[in-house]
């Protein structure tokens, strides 16, 4: 079939040349032939940089099925609002009487003569979100004009109904969140509200039920829950305002009385909850612990502090954090064990990468380039990974899955931070080869079967974190099979985390994430300038500052938000919609 877009002059309509849909350009011989054929006229309205716009294309107009339903009951017109601006202005007006999400793909049901029958933007190939999907779509709208044609000019409820009848919430939307209801419900009752924390026992820190706390779009009394934790943290003795970290937990109801040693894992994911708190001061101090206390010589993140110290030829258990500081200067730090362990230097890695950009601390980034390259090099060397290494000789136990997810999810993050499209390339391919990790070979010869827990512990499990890195993934544009992936991850589990949200954070934050349309903010400067200061300043699920060659090699490297970026500008998208660029950082909100 000749394509009638082939020598169009708009680069956004070539790229559509090749679809099986048998587009029409803008202009009266569609609408003639939907009158010939007595077929509503679908108008699609998009431009060339528009992320949104190519992934619709790919996933519905470039499939042969869908496209073989939209020609044998619609005439297709493609338009470029860039082209024709009066008619994306128009049926910008028109798609308002359906939806308040304006934005691009824009996609409008006419009929022969132009009155609108329904309107919306993207639509994916299966229900995601709350959204329904693009067949279902064309379903509607086709019963709305062959069954009441009588009512298609007055855009009723009619059609609205076929839409809700044809493609109504997926149930498992429903799921996710009643079962972020049901897990904050529970984390209310099991809050300790005058000391904050949970328990009225010992207290831990529970950086992964904090994350969860953190999770846009829950109830203003998560927030309290969280702030009113960790404000009793930093407060209290679990936290060294000397050298910035927080030890592994209090014996005591009130924080007091310290379990003194202090683990990496406690303090990376804690400097995540501060970051994101935008407590600065504590972010700050928890950072330097990681970098001062931590960080081995070769790069990489030592596993923890011992809590014992020799003071006075004798050894004390918390002896040398109780000290004065002017005293603990003349003392010996209590030893560091030195094992950098693959996934829990993920965290950091992660940790750090986030607290950097939002501190604009460049040292904590570096910090985390440096652990990264370490770890790398290291416990990945020639492709073969194991679960830790010291002193830069690599231990014999291989990594498992929670280690390589958890890894992943550090260097996306660190992709994030720095522009840099190689950490989420790397990021990309730890993240496949993660779940072909296997079990303890001992273990597998002498039959004993490893239980498949999908609790926190201390860190996020191994579930958890491969669902943390595939949502990173497609949030970055990587494609939607990421996205299904988490989902597919977390599923099985809601019942159970819904149970015990104290012991199932990391699974309700990615949970909470999912069962909401997310936003994204891509700043283009060719230095970081305004519009990434400003950026940095607003809430997001994903904010990124590149370069116009950082969005190119992201691009160039299969991550689709980028494609087509150029700048200075900014670029939000949210819920699945691009809005057009943003120059001035005052527009930004």
């Amino acid at each position: 079939m000749a394509s009638r877009l082939a020598d169009a002059i708009s680069p956004y309509l070539r790229t559509h040349a090749a679809h099986p849909v048998a587009w029409y350009p803008w202009g009266e011989e569609a609408f003639a032939h939907a009158r010939d054929r007595d077929v509503p006229v679908l108008v699609s309205i998009g431009y060339s940089t528009c992320h949104w716009c190519h992934v619709m294309a790919r996933e519905s107009f470039a499939d042969p099925e869908t496209a073989a339903i939209l020609n044998a009951g619609f005439v297709a017109v493609k338009v470029d609002r860039e082209e024709h601006p009066e008619v994306d202005a128009a049926f910008l007006a028109a798609a308002a009487a359906f939806t308040r999400d304006l934005g691009w793909p824009l996609n409008v049901f006419v009929t022969p003569d132009g009155l609108p029958l329904y309107a919306g933007t993207y639509w994916p190939p299966v229900p995601v979100a709350g959204r329904p999907d693009f067949r279902s779509v064309l379903a509607a709208v086709s019963e709305a004009w062959t069954q009441r044609r009588d009512q298609a000019e007055s855009i009723g409820r009619s059609i609205r109904g076929a839409l809700a009848a044809a493609a109504p919430v997926p149930a498992k939307q429903s799921d996710l969140v009643q079962a972020v209801g049901a897990a904050l419900d529970r984390l209310r009752e099991a809050e300790d509200a005058p000391y904050g924390g949970f328990g009225t026992g010992a207290k831990f820190p529970l950086p992964t039920v904090l994350r969860f706390l953190q999770a846009p779009g829950l109830p203003v009394t998560a927030a309290e829950i969280l702030h009113r934790a960790l404000n009793a943290i930093e407060r209290s003795p679990l936290f060294d305002p000397v050298d910035g970290g927080v030890f592994r937990y209090a014996t005591r109801r009130d924080w007091t009385e310290p379990h003194y040693e202090r683990m990496l894992i406690d303090n990376a994911q804690l400097l995540q909850v501060a970051t994101a708190a935008r407590q600065a001061g504590l972010a700050a101090h928890l950072g330097r612990f990681l970098l001062d206390v931590l960080q081995q010589p070769g790069g990489g993140f030592g596993a923890a502090q011992d809590a014992e110290s020799i003071i006075d030829g004798e050894p004390s258990a918390g002896g040398y954090y109780t000290c004065p500081a002017s005293r603990r200067a003349e003392l010996d730090r209590p030893a560091i064990d030195g094992k950098v362990i693959t996934g829990w230097n993920g965290l950091a890695i992660g940790a750090l990468a986030e607290a950097g950009a939002r501190l604009d601390d460049p040292e904590l980034i570096s910090a985390a380039e440096r652990a990264a390259l370490a770890v790398l090099e290291i416990n990945g060397a020639d492709g073969v990974w194991v679960r830790a290494s010291v002193d830069e000789i690599r231990g014999r136990a291989a990594a498992g899955v929670a280690d390589l997810a958890q890894l992943a999810g550090g260097l996306f993050r660190l992709a994030i931070a720095t522009g840099d499209s190689h950490w989420a390339v790397r990021a990309r391919d730890l993240l496949a080869e993660a779940p072909s990790r296997s079990g303890d070979p001992v273990l597998g010869t002498l039959g004993i079967t490893v239980p498949g827990d999908v609790s926190d512990g201390d860190e996020p499990s191994a579930p958890a974190a491969l669902a943390d890195a595939h949502l990173l993934a497609w949030i970055l544009g990587a494609g939607d099979e990421h996205r299904h992936a988490a989902e597919d991850i977390v599923r099985p589990h809601l019942a159970t985390a819904a149970a015990a949200p104290l012991a199932h954070g990391a699974l309700l934050r990615i949970a909470a994430d999912i069962s909401r349309p997310s936003r994204q903010i891509v700043v283009v400067e060719p230095d970081a300038g305004p519009l990434s200061r400003r950026a940095r300043e607003l809430r997001a699920d994903l904010v990124v500052c590149v370069t116009p060659a950082q969005a190119e090699s992201f691009a160039a490297a299969g991550f689709s938000l980028f494609a087509g970026r150029s700048g200075p500008a900014a670029y939000v998208c949210e819920e699945f919609v691009c809005r057009l660029p943003i120059t001035d950082p005052a527009d930004l909100a």
